[in-house]
């Protein structure tokens, strides 16, 4: 039995949701590490993330209190529903 990507993710998601977690990790694992995008990952660390580490570092009150984040992440996820 073959399924398309499309059915694939379909039936999956009729899963309960600990084995949809489950399956998706499992799948993770199972693709080989992209070159390209642990690259792109290292320059982003060493470029965007190092500057506003720095910039953090150098005037403290930019910092954003977790709570606000948390909320503000949040209310996005709600909004996708």
């Amino acid at each position: 039995m073959t399924f398309s990507a499309a059915e694939f993710y379909e039936a999956g998601m009729t899963l309960p949701p600990d084995v949809r977690k489950d399956v998706a990790l499992r799948l993770l694992e199972s693709v080989e590490s992209d070159d390209a995008f642990d690259e792109a990952a290292e320059s982003w660390l060493q470029t965007e993330a190092a500057a506003a580490y720095d910039a953090l570092k150098a005037d403290p009150s930019r910092a954003i209190p977790a709570e606000d984040v948390r909320t503000e992440l949040e209310a996005k996820w709600a909004a996708r529903s």
